[in-house]
């Protein structure tokens, strides 16, 4: 194999890396203190970052040990506004590719779950634990818990709209 197809078969995300460790190589021989300001604000933001990031894989641990498909199907069969709850805690504990969670969603529907369920669990996708740290860092608390709230809200409003329209368009 010669050198040109060896360089194909890297990713790009190395070609990223590879040329921010360049940048960071040339700024340290050219201009020293913007090197050292830049690893100083690294290295702040990791220590204001690394305990929350510990605090989440730690959910997202206990929640992927005990929140198993048979418990989320138990649960879903409640009625009134557990049904909800479960599906919002869901939306939000819900992780990995969309395109992955369709067949349960699929099989739930079968089942009995209705649209609005399902919209109210997807919507509350957007809603991802292990990015909150980050944007708590950016936009700080205030926002990050006002604007959940209201996504979370609005996400059972679009849930009952879906089954509102379902029910008109039969």
């Amino acid at each position: 194999m010669n050198l040109k197809n060896k360089l194909r078969q890297i990713s790009k995300s190395w070609y990223f890396l590879i040329s921010v460790i360049v940048v960071y190589l040339l700024l340290f021989v050219f201009k020293q203190e913007s090197f050292f300001s830049s690893l100083d604000f690294f290295y702040k933001i990791i220590l204001k970052i690394i305990p929350v990031f510990i605090l989440v894989f730690i959910l997202m641990t206990l929640t992927n040990y005990f929140i198993t498909p048979q418990f989320v199907m138990k649960h879903l069969g409640e009625k009134g506004i557990k049904k909800w709850f479960f599906v919002i805690i869901g939306g939000i504990l819900s992780s990995g590719p969309i395109y992955m969670w369709y067949p349960l969603l699929a099989d739930l529907k079968d089942k009995g779950l209705n649209y609005g369920l399902i919209g109210c669990f997807l919507y509350n996708r957007a809603i991802k634990i292990p990015l909150i740290p980050i944007a708590v860092f950016y936009f700080g608390w205030k926002y990050i818990l006002i604007l959940s709230v209201v996504m979370i809200f609005m996400s059972v409003i679009q849930g009952i709209l879906i089954n509102k329209l379902i029910q008109i368009k039969k």
